[in-house]
């Protein structure tokens, strides 16, 4: 079998309209759209309170403040809310946690609809695991990163990253995208919503 043939890689205008479809046919059924959106809440809520744990837990969960107070405190932790993320970065978390709801949207859907088990459907998974491993903490992430990768001698060169990190962020984004579409591709001949998933 040729690389061509085992991995499917979203190349043409074709394999990016099968991408959009389905994720628009999959997400107009209320539950998953529900599901898509609880997803990308949770998932970019991790990415920030994971790179502020402390402040969170003395603040947020452990501190005396009014209520109204933590909710500030935990509300100012948010990309464009607070001052923790240039735009950039904001933009690329905020789109990581988008499609980490969209990849846990289509996974749940095709787990559901279609009956899979965890091996047939563990591209979705793997999908969303990695995306959000990569997005939530550049930091932590490279931390994470180097740890595993110096049991095989690579050296600690991976701190002086020239993105600072961000290069996991982006990591996750092609991750999910590529999740997404095999989704797709798997999804496709079938229906969603009445409508069948083929262009």
């Amino acid at each position: 079998m040729s690389t061509a043939e085992g991995l499917r890689l979203p190349t043409t205008r074709g394999d990016w309209r099968l991408m959009g479809r389905t994720v628009r046919l999959v997400l107009t059924l209320p539950v998953y759209a529900a599901v898509a959106v609880i997803a990308a809440i949770v998932s970019l809520t991790l990415f920030v309170v994971s790179l502020n744990v402390p402040l969170v837990l003395d603040l947020v969960v452990g501190g005396s403040l009014p209520l109204a107070s933590r909710l500030r405190v935990l509300g100012e932790l948010y990309p464009f809310i607070g001052t923790s993320f240039n735009p950039a970065q904001g933009i690329l978390l905020v789109v990581v946690a988008a499609l980490t709801g969209v990849d846990v949207g289509l996974v749940t859907y095709h787990f559901r609809e279609h009956g899979l088990d965890l091996q047939q459907g563990g591209a979705g998974v793997a999908g969303v695991v990695l995306g959000t491993l990569g997005a939530g903490c550049a930091a932590c992430g490279s931390a994470v990163l180097l740890g595993l990768l110096s049991l095989l001698g690579v050296s600690t060169s991976l701190l002086f990253l020239p993105l600072d990190g961000l290069e996991f962020a982006l990591l996750a984004l092609a991750v999910l995208i590529l999740s997404i579409y095999w989704l797709a591709e798997g999804m496709r001949g079938g229906e969603v919503n009445g409508c069948p998933v083929d262009i």
